[in-house]
């Protein structure tokens, strides 16, 4: 006769041990889910893709049963501005996708941090597939390049804003160099002044001797007659010689 009663035991057991984990699996995932949901979200507010989800879905004004149509260029630019912002979060997540998976291995940030990028990394695939979808809607088979243009345009800005910094330092630096080219300048002008008047000292004093030497020098001719008086003198004397001597 079959034992029931011991068969039902370890069949009791497994549906115990089932459903225990399916009850814990279940509250994980909730937790997790809402764990997830209440994380600070990795990028911030998409500006471009709320223009053009506005621009897509006007409202009629108060007393208009019509929303206005929106032209097709302007809704394509508001798009082709959302593309080029998705390309700038899509390069920030892939550069910083192996930095922080190295991160994360040495035990450097928490499972929060991680989760927060995974996040955002699923957030940007489906924002992508968004755009190809619109695009397509928009014009057929645009979706295959509007991400091509949209990188082009953002790498055009970011070459318009490295030349404005260039720009801007440039002119930074021209009004430096002014101020310097115009401190040198009157550094050099006045230690030009003040050699001029150490250079004149000598020379007054250089005058002022020499006038002081010529004086000297007429006074002394004027008190010994000169030589040309003691000349006249002695010849008058050689004269009278002669004269007695004719006598």
């Amino acid at each position: 006769m079959v034992d029931w009663i011991g068969l039902s035991i370890p069949f009791a057991y497994l549906g115990i041990l089932v459903g225990s984990l399916a009850t814990f699996s279940s509250l994980y995932r909730r937790r997790k889910a809402a764990k997830s949901s209440s994380l600070e979200p990795w990028f911030g507010p998409n500006l471009p893709r709320d223009i053009y989800l506005s621009l897509l879905h006007l409202e009629p004004e108060p007393g208009q049963e019509k929303a206005p149509n929106v032209p097709d260029g302007v809704l394509k630019a508001a798009l082709l501005q959302r593309a080029s912002e998705d390309i700038k979060r899509i390069l920030e997540i892939r550069n910083a996708k192996q930095a922080l998976s190295a991160l994360l291995q040495r035990g450097s940030i928490g499972d929060d941090f991680w989760q927060r990028f995974l996040r955002a990394e699923k957030e940007i695939e489906a924002e992508v597939k968004d755009v190809v979808e619109e695009a397509n809607a928009l014009q057929p088979n645009w979706g295959q390049t509007i991400f091509q243009s949209a990188n082009e345009m953002h790498h055009n800005a970011i070459l318009r804003d490295k030349l404005a910094k260039i720009q801007a330092k440039g002119k930074k630096d021209r009004e430096w160099w002014d101020r310097e080219k115009a401190s040198i300048q009157s550094n050099f002008m006045k230690e030009l002044g003040e050699d001029e008047k150490e250079n004149a000292k000598p020379a007054a004093a250089a005058a002022s001797g020499t006038d002081r030497t010529g004086s000297d020098e007429d006074a002394v001719l004027v008190d010994g007659g000169g030589p040309a008086a003691s000349g006249a003198s002695s010849g008058s004397k050689g004269a009278g010689k002669k004269r007695k001597g004719k006598k």
